[in-house]
């Protein structure tokens, strides 16, 4: 799916569920890339007003566009995004290694993946559950290997409040702050949307060509 039609359809359920779509599109980002970034910045551009026909509501209750509305959305998207977090942390410790090996792809952790994450704790030990929450992309691939690898519960889930409330509030104010200008900031978005996606694509192939190389200049024995 074209990056536009990603963004435009996470906006579009933000826009017509409001904090209920926050919160599960926040949770669901904590195991599985789900467009954080778009889904804080979209719901802090309602909470400002600045967006026709969309409030912030919450069990039949409105919140009036400005701080109370800011705070609910930055909740709601902490809180969701912990829950998952949890949730994938539960099922790395209970699966283990070898149950990520067998049925990872459905999960979105392959192999690969998992190395990738075991390389990042390895170097930043608990800080690499702070760290990785902090990182786009990353941060939707730290949940179950932090189980696999047996992070502190406590420790992992102190960590990961403290990441995903600071990358909440971040995000919202930027919508808060983009208010009227919201669909020129929008369009903007999402050309950041596709950059961001051939940065990856460009860094990974760049990656996986240094690995092949080195294969390749190893001595054999």
């Amino acid at each position: 799916m074209p990056a536009a039609s990603i963004s435009s359809t996470l906006t579009q359920l933000v826009g017509d569920y409001g904090i209920y779509a926050v919160f599960l599109l926040m949770l669901i980002d904590a195991v599985f890339p789900a467009g954080s970034e778009i889904v804080m910045v979209y719901g802090g551009a309602i909470a400002s007003g600045a967006i026709a026909g969309a409030s912030v509501t919450l069990f039949g209750y409105t919140f009036a566009p400005g701080l109370s509305a800011y705070l609910a959305i930055v909740v709601a998207g902490t809180v969701g995004y912990l829950i998952g977090s949890v949730i994938g942390w539960e099922i790395g410790i209970r699966g283990g290694r070898p149950y990520l090996e067998r049925h990872g792809r459905w999960l979105h952790v392959d192999e690969a993946k998992l190395e990738r994450a075991e390389a990042w704790f390895l170097k930043w030990e608990s800080w690499a559950v702070l760290l990785g929450r902090l990182t786009p992309v990353v941060r939707s691939f730290i949940s179950i290997p932090a189980g696999v690898f047996e992070a502190p519960f406590r420790r992992y889930t102190v960590l990961t409040l403290i990441g995903s409330a600071i990358w909440c509030f971040v995000f919202a104010g930027i919508g808060w702050a983009a208010g009227a200008s919201w669909e020129s900031f929008h369009h903007a978005f999402r050309y950041a949307d596709i950059v961001t996606a051939l940065a990856i694509v460009a860094v990974a192939g760049w990656l996986g060509w240094r690995f092949l190389r080195k294969r390749r200049s190893a001595p054999t024995t």
